[in-house]
């Protein structure tokens, strides 16, 4: 009887919701890549990464999960849900079966106008017939999807490294890549991911074979006792980072509610990222329904200097496009093996990672007064033990891992949630001066888990009905040098407060103050260099507005204030403005963005986000004095066929010249055009 209640009530209340819901599905996109725009543009440190994650969603975007099956698992996938929203989705399908429409979303307990935007993305209503567990090699072939797709990026201009007689680059000045992918369900996925920079030579020179880098991989997931199998390029992420993760970190800057949240594990590297993955094979079994055993190797070539049979440095960039950078080319190699253990309970969870790599070579960094505690050697073994704990609406999550030399890194925190929309959230963190890991990534002021240990307090709260307040402050302490930093043993703090009014679902806002300080290294015109107090603060306002389903509009508005200790300020400004409209006749999508920026130089440089191609994620910065303006268009001719195209002018009104060095651009306006293809079939 209970049941059949709940079924009506179910109906009346979609009825009510539905008049609410049906501005939705251009600022639903809109209103993910805006979250992860506030997050790239405040974590410094992880925006390295972020590609990966941009391509997961996207790709989670085109296949997505059906909510009425969902697992924790897969709504794990989905960066911005918190592990209460993840419960209460997960309650409402028991309680309720079925979701019929997105109309049920704001329905369920603790979820927010923004959440539920984003989540629609990615999830599917449809009814599915239930798939069988261990797919055959017909039906696979049979019902399998494959996509292909290319994409060139032309300049409008010459830099110095392509003009003779003294040309540098080797190769012309496009950008290009290709990506294959096939995939059966969210079991098989194949593909083959291949990327030329710009300057690098195309089946010339060192590329005989075409392009610069291939990213081939295989993955296969959940089919009978297997979790996760891949073969070929692959990423690995375990615990909190504290001992391996090469996929992307949401960092300190994240959301309070998904602060330490994401899918754990085996993915597959089908970016353009060529140093933050692993080459070989990687598994991951089920013991039992809550127990699963994870086990991986690998064997990767890597760039960097050699001199004298010492590693001095390690190249990152990915970049060929000089001598120099062909012969840092695949100079030596690094071996991986390791393994995981995870227990996932209803109220605990718990994992032990193990991690051992070997070098061709001895790691040992040219010496600067900061690096004094990098990771040097030839080997190296970290092992690490994560936990975390549900007791009524308190969570305690942490990672605690050791190096060779028996040095730690700590990372615990408390969350204190009474209801969905309060969190209260405390983190504890000590990294070691000396602890060494080479594939470490986690929560942290630094861009290592190194040196630095740290207590952060945020707190996330409905002020009034539409009224949401986020707010944190970390206070942080380095006991040894940094990079532009040499005075030992400093410390600095990292505030931010924002407002968020959303009314309505076409309607939201928010204002955000920044404020960090820190100390870094200053050298006056006259004098000897001095460690002074360095002080950033940044305020953003932003509008988006949806007045129809079609269109969408969106207004930013930026400023920059930094400064050393009683010295003369740096400070900037950005006006922002995009608009969004999807026609109905037509199957065309239009997006163009202007904006106008001031600043003084590039300390206080801004950075805002723009409306890239499929896969791709442009945040580009700007300083000085200019305007930017970007026209994006997509055409999707049928189900088959996609076509999209961006066109991007930058004029500076305060110089004659763009870039230094070889980047270097006669002129003081640059455009750039970018043009993709893509075929499902």
């Amino acid at each position: 009887m209970e049941y059949k209640m709940n079924k009506r009530l179910k109906t009346i209340l979609i009825a009510c919701f539905s008049m609410c819901f049906s501005v939705y599905n251009l600022s639903a996109q809109e209103t993910w890549m805006n979250m992860i725009e506030q997050l790239v543009v405040n974590d410094e440190n992880s925006s390295r990464s972020w590609e990966n994650m941009v391509n997961d969603l996207e790709e989670l975007k085109e296949h997505p999960i059906p909510i009425h099956t969902a697992t924790k698992e897969q709504l794990e996938r989905i960066p911005f849900l918190s592990d209460q929203i993840i419960e209460n989705i997960l309650y409402y399908l028991y309680k309720y079966g079925p979701m019929l429409s997105d109309k049920e979303l704001m329905m369920i307990e603790g979820m927010d106008i923004q959440t539920a935007r984003c989540l629609k993305l990615f999830i599917t209503f449809q009814q599915t017939e239930k798939e069988e567990n261990k797919p055959t090699l017909k039906s696979v072939l049979k019902y399998g999807k494959h996509e292909l797709s290319t994409r060139v990026d032309i300049p409008f201009y010459t830099r110095v490294g392509y003009q003779s007689p003294n040309k540098r680059y080797l190769g012309d000045a496009f950008y290009h890549n290709v990506r294959y992918s096939f995939h059966y369900s969210d079991k098989v996925y194949v593909g083959l991911t291949a990327e030329k920079d710009a300057g690098e030579p195309f089946f010339a020179g060192h590329n005989k074979k075409g392009y610069d880098y291939y990213s081939p991989y295989l993955l296969i997931k959940n089919i009978g006792k297997i979790r996760a199998l891949a073969l070929g390029n692959y990423r690995l992420n375990y615990g909190y980072g504290l001992v391996m993760n090469t996929d992307f970190s949401m960092g300190k800057t994240a959301t309070l509610s998904t602060l330490g949240n994401k899918a754990r594990g085996i993915k597959k590297h089908s970016s353009t990222d060529e140093y933050h993955y692993f080459q070989g094979i990687a598994g991951s079994i089920y013991l039992t329904d809550r127990l699963t055993a994870d086990a991986f190797y690998s064997y990767l070539t890597m760039d960097g200097i050699v001199d004298n049979r010492f590693i001095t440095s390690i190249k990152e960039d990915g970049f060929h496009r000089v001598e120099r950078d062909i012969e840092k080319k695949n100079t030596f190699f690094n071996q991986l093996i390791g393994s995981n253990i995870h227990y996932n309970g209803k109220f605990f969870e718990a994992g032990l990672t193990g991690v051992y790599n070997v070098f061709n070579k001895v790691l040992n960094p040219t010496s600067r007064s900061y690096n004094q505690f990098y990771p040097r050697g030839k080997d190296f073994f970290n092992v690490g033990i994560n936990y975390k704990f549900f007791w009524s609406r308190f969570t305690f999550l942490g990672e605690t891992a050791l190096d060779k030399n028996g040095k730690i890194a700590t990372m615990n925190m408390l969350r204190y949630s009474p209801k969905g929309s309060f969190q209260l959230l405390v983190i504890n963190r000590f990294y070691d001066v000396a602890y060494q890991s080479m594939y470490a990534s986690s929560i942290g002021e630094g861009s290592s888990v190194q040196n630095e240990s740290g207590f952060y307090i945020g707190l996330e709260t409905n002020v009034l009905r539409y009224l949401k307040l986020t707010a944190y402050g970390d206070f942080f302490y380095f006991p040894w040098k940094k990079y532009q930093v040499s005075k030992k043993e400093t410390n600095g703090f990292d505030g931010v407060f924002q407002l968020s009014y959303s009314p309505r679902y076409e309607l939201d806002m928010f204002i955000r103050y920044r404020y960090k300080n820190k100390q870094k290294d200053y050298t006056p015109d006259k004098g000897e260099k001095v460690t002074l107090p360095y002080t950033q603060q940044k305020w953003r306002y932003q509008l988006n507005y949806s007045p129809m389903n079609e269109l969408m509009l969106k207004t930013t508005i930026d400023a920059v204030h930094c400064a050393y200790s009683k010295q003369e300020a740096s400070k900037g400004i950005l006006v922002g403005q995009s608009i969004g409209y999807q026609f109905k006749k037509l199957p065309l999508q239009l997006d163009v963005s202007a904006a106008w920026f001031q600043t003084d130089d590039y300390a206080s440089r801004i950075s805002m986000y723009e409306k890239g191609l499929l896969y791709s994620f442009s945040i580009p910065s700007f300083y000085g004095k200019g305007e930017r303006l970007a026209f994006n268009a997509r055409y999707e001719l049928n189900e088959h066929f996609i076509f999209q195209a961006k066109y991007a002018w930058t004029h500076y009104r305060d110089r004659e010249v763009i870039s230094s060095g070889l980047e270097q651009i006669e002129g003081n306006t640059k455009s750039d055009l970018y043009l993709q293809i893509r075929l499902k079939f």
